[in-house]
């Protein structure tokens, strides 16, 4: 029987694996968990109906950001959508 690095049901085979550090809580890899994290981060996230954006900001952009999200007690993103959403709302309005 060939040993699987992702098969959690053969834990007999992992048993004499001695590492240092910590003591394992998970048979997988610390890479394997962050991808298996970030595939279900993913998933939620798309059930909610969100998508992901990166964006570039200068170091001043950020602490305003911050400032901004800290007195309204929400995060970054919402304020970010927020402010877009209020922008797009003001474009449609203004007449042409």
């Amino acid at each position: 029987m060939a040993k699987e690095q992702l098969d959690r049901t053969t834990l007999d085979l992992f048993a004499d694996e001695r590492r240092p550090g910590r003591p394992k809580t998970s048979m997988l890899s610390r890479d394997q968990q962050l991808r298996i994290n970030k595939r279900n981060q993913l998933r939620r996230d798309r059930v909610r109906g969100l998508k992901r954006v990166e964006l570039k900001l200068s170091q001043d952009a950020v602490d305003v950001l911050d400032q901004l999200a800290d007195r309204q007690g929400i995060n970054r993103s919402e304020l970010i959508e927020i402010l877009l959403l209020n922008e797009n709302k003001k474009q449609r309005t203004r007449p042409s």
